[in-house]
């Protein structure tokens, strides 16, 4: 367990807060592009700052304070001219760098511009998001992480806004043994009570929740390690102990500070779960899907990455408990809006929870002592074209391409599978699932 001060400073991200002035040295993502291109100028909170997100005519993007330092009008009900963003009210008009660039009424030879500004922060475009970078200058590069990247890829991107800290929502990825039960036990009981088990989960090989119910039979112990970027973890598996055989499991690459990156080595199918604090009680959620087709097959070019709403509720208010992230987003809801982590009770299965923990005290005690915490990047002549989050991925270079057949549930949309994740909501699935299918095609090729 924690103390109240020690869950305070890993879960609090206002300006001026422990965590706030960490997350605050990162680009992070806030938006996808293509909602930007439809509304032009919108709301955000991240942070807890309310802010304005826009578009100019001339495609620059701007992210600015929450009000017109005229009459204090919000600048979210403003309107995007050539080279910024003007009030709705009497037409003062910032650029994408805070500037009041046009004060119409005033007097033609008026100074009085020169010397109005607003909050603003720097925004770029990578991989079909908005990122913003809310820290102290000087700003660092936005670093290339895989996924956002890989070419011969296609994209969608999921969204949903969660009621809770996000800290717990992270703090799911630090949790290798949660899928025995939430995502095995607890899938097969949701399945067998809507009587859709043998509709769904006729097929016990690769249904996915059979294979987390075996998940804990032979844990011996847990481990995690720091890495470059972040962390790995895993479970160690014993035969004395039930299981097949003596092993050792290695669980998805987590990346500092928020992005948790899931699908192994020449898997179609690679995720990121990015965790965005909105503040103290919600929780931007990013699901990234990038699926990668194989050298041999060529994916469909995207000029506009598209993007959908995670729905979590059915049209009568009811969870919707039947896919994965789903379970997991009411598990991390339950938990209150911010977990009283003085009332836990943690055992031999939360290693890594407090692995993770620790890794977050320490990250903020650096940027409290003056210095940088990890995964910020200034060195432009060093930075590759693509950083790849863990070992994982550095160690097997078919992650540059799709080549394994099925290997889990997720590379199965083409068997039906895709019903059991958040990607079903997709508008891409027509186009994932046919990429899958040739996969399976050209590995089976291979065998023959």
């Amino acid at each position: 367990m924690l103390t109240a001060e020690a869950n305070q400073r890993i879960t609090q991200v206002g300006a001026g807060t422990p965590m706030g002035e960490l997350m605050r040295r990162y680009w992070i993502p806030i938006r996808p592009v293509a909602q930007l291109i439809d509304e032009e100028v919108m709301a955000v909170r991240i942070l807890g700052e309310n802010l304005v997100l826009f578009r100019t005519r001339n495609a620059d993007l701007g992210l600015v304070g929450e009000f017109c330092p005229h009459r204090m009008t919000q600048l979210k009900y403003g309107y995007p001219d050539d080279f910024g963003l003007r009030c709705c009210y009497h037409g003062w008009m910032f650029d994408t760098e805070g500037q009041c660039i046009d004060t119409p009424m005033e007097a033609q030879d008026s100074t009085f511009k020169d010397r109005i500004r607003v909050k603003a922060y720097p925004v770029k475009e990578m991989g079909g998001l908005v990122w913003a970078y809310m820290g102290p200058k000087p700003v660092p590069l936005l670093p290339p992480w895989d996924l956002f990247v890989i070419p011969n890829s296609i994209r969608q991107i999921g969204i949903a806004e969660l009621p809770c800290n996000w800290l717990q929502c992270h703090e799911n990825t630090g949790d290798p043994t949660h899928s025995a039960y939430l995502h095995g036990h607890y899938f097969k009981y949701i399945l067998e009570k809507e009587s859709r088990l043998n509709n769904r989960a006729a097929d016990n090989p690769m249904h996915t929740l059979y294979g987390r119910i075996k998940l804990e039979k032979g844990i011996e112990s847990l481990w995690a390690n720091p890495t470059s970027h972040g962390m790995e973890k895993g479970i160690n598996y014993s035969k004395a102990l039930g299981a097949e055989r003596d092993y050792q499991s290695r669980h998805s690459t987590v990346i500092f500070p928020f992005y948790t990156q899931t699908g192994g080595p020449g898997q179609v199918r690679q995720e990121f779960q990015i965790r965005v604090p909105i503040d103290d009680t919600n929780t931007y959620h990013i699901n990234y899907g990038c699926y990668i087709a194989p050298d041999q097959i060529k994916a469909p070019q995207q000029d506009v990455i598209p993007w959908y709403e995670v729905p979590l509720f059915d049209d009568k208010g009811k969870p919707l408990l039947d896919f994965v992230l789903a379970q997991d987003a009411h598990a991390w809801i339950s938990q209150g809006p911010v977990t009283d982590r003085t009332r836990e009770h943690l055992g031999r299965t939360d290693v890594s929870i407090i692995f993770m923990r620790q890794q977050f005290e320490e990250q903020m005690l650096l940027v409290e002592d003056g210095g940088e915490p990890m995964n910020v990047f200034r060195n432009s002549k060093t930075m590759p074209d693509l950083i790849h989050g863990g070992k994982w991925d550095e160690n097997d270079a078919s992650v540059t391409g799709g080549s394994s057949a099925l290997s889990s549930f997720r590379s199965a949309y083409h068997k039906g599978y895709g019903i059991d994740d958040a990607d079903r909501y997709g508008p891409l699935m027509l186009q994932i699932i046919e990429i899958m299918r040739q996969t399976e095609e050209l590995a089976n090729a291979k065998t023959d």
